[in-house]
């Protein structure tokens, strides 16, 4: 009989079925206001663009590259190249929108982002003393990732504005000391999942600095700086002069989740092999060509249209969203303000700048059962901040707010307050 036992013992870790258990929670109260989804908001999306974007990747081949029909037939419903075919309009769109030049051949499109950490985790640890660090909290994907490829996982805590570089070089120095390698540090420097935090320039900075000389690779997740406000800091990529930076991005939040599709920059150069000089992306791809084989061409074609559509600049064309998002923030807090007045030492919370999430600590156990009774009671979903980190985080909770509508987070928010402060008078009698 097979038992849980002969599974892979990752199977046993808890943070490989957060998901399912937002999930199950989110199923049983349906009428319930649910902070615990991080979806992008539906109303930004239309399936008539479906079609649009589609004949205009359409037309592109058969105007801009002169394909004959066999040619575009073959490349949107044959199998595809392994490192996918809009690498030359991403590699446009990260040069209009981030001021980050590259040549196309670094570019690998994927499965979604999740493929994306996990060949890249795949191709860069090799060896049982190569660490990854990541922040605490942390985007549970990536950590999944690594459980599932049994990569060792060092957590650095995170201050109010991200993470601290003082912070990294200590852990980098005591793995180093340790005899062990530091071989990459995980880091979302714009509106971050879970906490929604965003690193300063100087922060950016000395990450992108202590990389070089303590030759480790960043691992920059785009994911939300497309909604980051005018005038906030460039990416890591932008600012790595060194090839230091794996840059990795989604069309999840800047387009739709359903294209699934995502891409990594990986433009570090390999030394040391056979053949004529390969980049980093080449052996991304080859990992890929094992997991997925390739990226629909299809879906790659509705992103590519999307990407031809808006002229390459995918903040542009989610500027009313980036707006939306952050009214929500801003709604969020309001709403904590009224009911709670200032922050203090029992309910307190954060203020991102951009991005879907904040936190907020409270004067109670925010596990499980918490999340039970708020479901049940009081008609709130919530996500307990303890999922993200493997330490700390356990009088703390993550709002997303994303999915909702401003009238949803004020009463979503009214009814969350009083389930705090029932179980605030609940710790007192």
């Amino acid at each position: 009989m097979l038992t849980a036992a002969d599974l892979h013992p990752s199977l046993s870790d808890p943070g490989l079925s957060v998901m399912s258990f937002l999930n199950e929670a989110t199923a049983r109260y349906p009428d319930a206001v649910s902070f615990a989804s991080g979806r992008p908001h539906e109303q930004f999306f239309e399936l008539g663009s479906l079609e649009v974007f589609l004949a205009r990747f359409l037309d592109h081949l058969r105007t801009e590259r002169g394909l004959g029909e066999d040619a575009v037939t073959r490349e949107l419903l044959q199998y595809g190249a392994t490192s996918g075919i809009i690498r030359e309009l991403i590699a446009t769109m990260l040069r209009i929108d981030e001021q980050v030049s590259v040549d196309p051949r670094s570019v690998v499109v994927t499965t979604g982002c999740q493929e994306a950490l996990l060949i890249t985790l795949r191709t860069l640890f090799g060896g049982p003393d190569d660490a990854l660090l990541v922040a605490s909290p942390c985007y549970a994907g990536v950590t999944g990732a690594a459980l599932l490829l049994g990569i060792r996982v060092e957590h650095v805590p995170e201050g109010p504005r991200g993470l601290v570089p003082e912070q990294v070089l200590a852990a980098v120095k005591r793995l180093i000391g340790e005899g062990r390698r530091p071989r990459a540090l995980y880091v979302v420097p714009e509106g971050a999942n879970p906490g929604g935090t965003s690193l300063g320039l100087d922060a950016r900075k000395e990450l992108v600095a202590l990389a070089q000389e303590y030759d480790f690779l960043l691992i920059e997740d785009h994911a939300y700086a497309v909604f980051a406000p005018a005038g906030s800091p460039p990416s890591l990529k932008a600012l790595d002069d060194a090839t230091q930076v794996i840059h990795i991005g989604t069309f999840s939040k800047s387009g739709f989740p359903g294209l699934r599709l995502g891409y990594v920059v990986a433009d570090q150069a390999l030394s040391g092999g056979v053949g004529p000089p390969r980049l980093l992306a080449d052996a991304l791809s080859d990992v890929k060509s094992m997991v997925t084989v390739n990226t629909s061409p299809i879906a790659q074609a509705i992103a590519g249209g999307m990407l031809l559509s808006c002229e390459f600049s995918l903040r542009k064309a989610n500027a009313e969203a980036a707006l939306f998002y952050r009214e929500n923030l801003d709604t969020a807090h309001s709403e904590l303000t009224r009911a709670f007045g200032a922050p203090d030492k029992t309910v307190s919370w954060n203020r991102p700048e951009s991005g879907f999430f904040m936190v907020v600590s409270v004067p109670f156990e925010a596990d499980d059962a918490a999340l039970e009774r708020s479901a049940h009671d009081y008609q709130v979903l919530w996500t307990p901040m303890r999922y993200f980190q493997r330490a700390g985080g356990e009088r703390k909770l993550r709002l997303s707010l994303s999915y909702l509508t401003p009238a949803e987070i004020r009463t979503g928010i009214s009814r969350l307050a009083n389930f705090i402060e029932d179980e605030r008078a609940r710790q007192t009698t």
